[in-house]
């Protein structure tokens, strides 16, 4: 017989630990350990803890995702329903917070509905269930539309939508905001509370944000890094009464930001200025790129921070490569003064990779895309390896920044098997191994809890006053407060970069 249920029947999951624990292949150190956790049917849980606690850990696991005894050891027990999670992956949803990473068909139906095909449900089931997860996110638009055309809060709402309608009994959620702009979070979130008003499904929710998430749960639990739970209660009991112990062990509580130094900017010579600049990227098989944005035109100098700010789509990302001389540009012009250029030309999309090291930096969004050798270690040694620096300055300035960056227990690991925050640590780290002059960071701060983003901080603003200068595209406010001279906002169509301050 047809299954008539709407989200508003998927029941709810029970999520049980009993001393469990998980250690990477590889790893001498536990990513979780010693966890006991009870969770109700129907309980609306966020998972807070410092990076590296081994929250995104427990989600993967929970979602039956970390792989075999060839990925990693498993200790104590860990049942969804009674169940293993390998044996309940049906019953179980899991969004992550790369948009981009969980888009997997051309048009908006076709991917919500890929799940349910997995699962085998008949045909004449899937399409209602698309229609019905599609309202419960306010996702409307027409079946057809091509995924490629949504913004970044839009997609995660697709993400979110395609798991709701496998109507699954845990709904797990791990960072699902991290780089949307503020729209985009409030689209996220506001999806997120119209479907547990609709199901009653278990939630767990990974997030830095706690502000935005602390009214929608009505349990908190902390991991502790060293193993176990650090706290677990309502929302107004954890945040409240356990907020400055929890705000010292680096966990973000909203009313208790994170100290930032102050600042007195000194500007220094001009290292590049771009001039009525178009920025774009080319299709496959295409001649000319797609324009995404015009008519952008500033100036970076040595001890400067300029930040960039606008919703997801404007061209942020497209921007901060186009300055960094890793893509070219659709109009206008990028020019080096000699301060950058060094004798190597005016263009720094004609510089060769060896003589961008040590005049432009860069941090990509996605971390993982500046990964390239096995360990950490190898990680900081290998830009001064191809500069042919000394040996002995190489391995002093990566252990300088292993231990800055609170990267050193983690020297030998494989940098894919860090936490989103490591991760993050590590692209910075690997791109100041090399002392560049300007550095163009994108999203530099995500995944961080409250203690290494101060941190982060702290070192930025150290290298300007070194006579860096940094060119940020972000969705951090808190960062554009912090470090950023001058602030400038790109709108998605616009036909120029729009000056905020300075």
């Amino acid at each position: 017989m047809p299954n008539q249920r709407s989200t508003r029947d998927a029941a709810g999951t029970r999520v049980s630990a009993r001393g469990w624990g998980w250690r990477h292949a590889g790893r001498r150190s536990m990513a979780v350990a010693g966890l006991d956790l009870e969770i109700e049917p129907g309980e609306r849980v966020l998972l807070l803890g410092s990076s590296g606690a081994g929250k995104s850990t427990l989600l993967h696991a929970l979602a039956g995702v970390l792989g075999g005894s060839d990925e990693g050891e498993e200790f104590g027990q860990l049942l969804v329903d009674g169940r293993r999670p390998e044996d309940a992956r049906g019953s179980v949803g899991l969004v992550l917070q790369d948009p981009d990473s969980q888009v997997v068909l051309a048009r908006v139906g076709d991917d919500v509905a890929f799940g349910c095909e997995n699962l085998g449900i008949p045909r004449e089931q899937i399409w209602r269930r698309v229609g019905e997860a599609l309202d419960a996110v306010g996702l409307n638009l027409p079946l057809e539309t091509p995924s490629s055309s949504l913004s970044g809060g839009q997609k995660q709402r697709l993400a979110l939508a395609g798991v709701l309608a496998m109507r699954p009994g845990l709904v797990l959620l791990d960072e699902p905001t991290a780089n949307l702009d503020p729209e985009g979070v409030s689209e996220v979130r506001d999806a997120v509370a119209r479907v547990l008003a609709e199901s009653s499904a278990t939630l767990i929710v990974v997030e830095h944000r706690v502000a935005v998430w602390q009214h929608l749960v009505d349990r908190v639990v902390v991991l502790d890094p060293a193993g176990g739970v650090l706290a677990d209660g309502s929302p107004d009991a954890v945040l409240g009464a356990e907020g400055e112990r929890l705000a010292d062990a680096g966990v973000w509580v909203p009313g208790r930001p994170p100290r930032t130094p102050a600042r007195s900017p000194v500007a220094g010579e001009r290292l590049l200025l771009a001039t009525d600049v178009s920025v774009g990227r080319t299709p496959f098989a295409a001649r000319r790129p797609d324009v995404v944005a015009a008519g952008i035109s500033f100036e970076l100098r040595a001890g400067v921070a300029m930040a960039v700010t606008g919703v997801n789509g404007a061209g942020k990302s497209t921007l901060a490569l186009t300055i960094a001389g890793l893509l070219a540009t659709a109009g206008g012009d990028i020019v080096a003064s000699e301060a950058l250029a060094r004798g190597r030309g005016a263009s720094p999309r004609q510089w060769r990779s060896r003589e961008l090291l040590t005049r432009i930096g860069v941090v990509f969004q996605d971390p993982e895309h500046q990964f390239l050798t096995g360990t950490v270690r190898d990680e900081l040694l290998l830009g001064p390896r191809v500069l042919r620096t000394d040996h002995g300055e190489a391995a002093r300035r990566a252990d300088e920044l292993l231990e800055r960056l609170r990267l050193t227990r983690l020297a030998a690991v494989n940098p894919f098997t860090l936490s989103g925050g490591e991760k993050r640590r590590l692209s910075v780290a690997t791109t100041l191994a090399t002392r560049p002059q300007l550095l163009v960071l994108d999203e530099p701060t995500f995944g961080q809890d409250a203690r290494t983003w101060h941190e982060l901080i702290v070192l930025f603003g150290e290298l300007l006053d070194d006579g860096t200068s940094i060119f940020a595209a972000t969705h951090d406010r808190l960062v554009v407060d912090a470090i950023a001279d001058v602030e400038y906002v790109l709108s998605r169509g616009a036909d120029r970069l729009e000056a905020v301050n300075g």
